[in-house]
């Protein structure tokens, strides 16, 4: 079952929200997932552990998760999946918006394996 995580630049209302709307939803901030022993720790620890513990990593970071990716697909090392959002589609600040695309995802994903899958996150079209 897909269980995500979401990186330092995602605010920890955010779960908190998703929780709210779906109690289900197994989602943790890295400020709380191992009382926050993670908030500093280089790409290389953070995805090496989040693959032990099964976690897909929601983030903002491309700049450096994405090379690393890259190298780990290269030498078949496997992760445990990783989301990637754009500032430019959902601002980081928008806390609704990202509620509602994690929690989309949340409930479109929630039976798949994602190992070693990425993609970005879209932002949730509402239902009519």
């Amino acid at each position: 079952m897909l269980s995500l995580l979401l990186d330092e630049h995602i605010s920890p209302v955010v779960v908190e929200q998703i929780r709210a709307k779906d109690p289900s939803a197994q989602v943790i901030s890295i400020h709380q997932w191992h009382k926050g022993d993670f908030l500093d720790a280089k790409d290389d620890t953070l995805l090496e552990a989040a693959w032990q513990e099964r976690k897909t990593l929601i983030t903002y970071d491309q700049t450096t998760i994405r090379p690393l990716l890259k190298e780990w697909g290269e030498t078949a090392h496997p992760h445990a999946g990783v989301v990637f959002i754009d500032e430019k589609t959902i601002a980081s600040n928008d806390y609704g918006g990202l509620v509602q695309a994690i929690l989309s995802f949340w409930q479109q994903a929630q039976a798949i394996d994602f190992e070693n899958g990425v993609l970005f996150l879209q932002v949730a079209r509402n239902k009519r």
